[in-house]
């Protein structure tokens, strides 16, 4: 073969291989395109069938959050008997109850938001305990007790509730 017909036959090869190699690139862009489109159609039929099913989660904790609060929780769980210890167990086996009744709700909400719910649970457990070890000698004076500890602060639940209400408002 000589010199000219190499080139010759490189110049019948160019075109083709610039017509193949730009063919690929919009083919392989196609695809891709094709493929991000499905993936968008998929989240977007997930998170129509996911959103309730989230927004409920986070409504169920958040009732969760307003019925541990100590002022609802007190007034909802009255002491049964005289008895400081019982009504501090009673109290907390309330608060333990509702807990682990929503615990499966963990599963629709970020780690996040889950570890602060657990966080307000544990903190209103301790405020009823650190309550209880003052020198009141009676259930109904727990109860006041535990009130006034609430008085001057913000409760947990309702930091706890604050942030899954700018949860939810990121979902939108």
């Amino acid at each position: 073969m000589t010199g000219d017909q190499i080139f010759q036959l490189f110049a019948y090869l160019l075109p083709s291989v610039v017509t193949g190699a730009i063919a690929f690139y919009f083919f392989r862009m196609h695809t891709n395109n094709e493929e991000g489109r499905r993936r968008y159609l998929l989240h977007k039929d997930s998170q129509t069938n996911t959103l309730p099913i989230r927004l409920q989660a986070y409504e169920r904790m958040a009732l969760f959050l307003e019925r541990i609060a100590i002022p609802s929780l007190v007034v909802r769980v009255g002491p049964k008997s005289s008895d400081k210890n019982k009504y501090e167990s009673l109290l907390i086996q309330s608060i333990e109850t509702e807990y682990e009744h929503n615990l499966s709700q963990q599963i629709y909400m970020t780690d996040d938001c889950w570890n602060v719910i657990k966080a307000a649970k544990s903190a209103t457990i301790q405020m009823i305990r650190k309550a209880a070890m003052s020198e009141t000698d009676s259930a109904d004076k727990l109860r006041e007790d535990v009130l006034n500890e609430t008085m001057d602060k913000a409760s947990p639940s309702a930091t706890a509730l604050a942030f899954v209400k700018k949860e939810i408002g990121e979902l939108w």
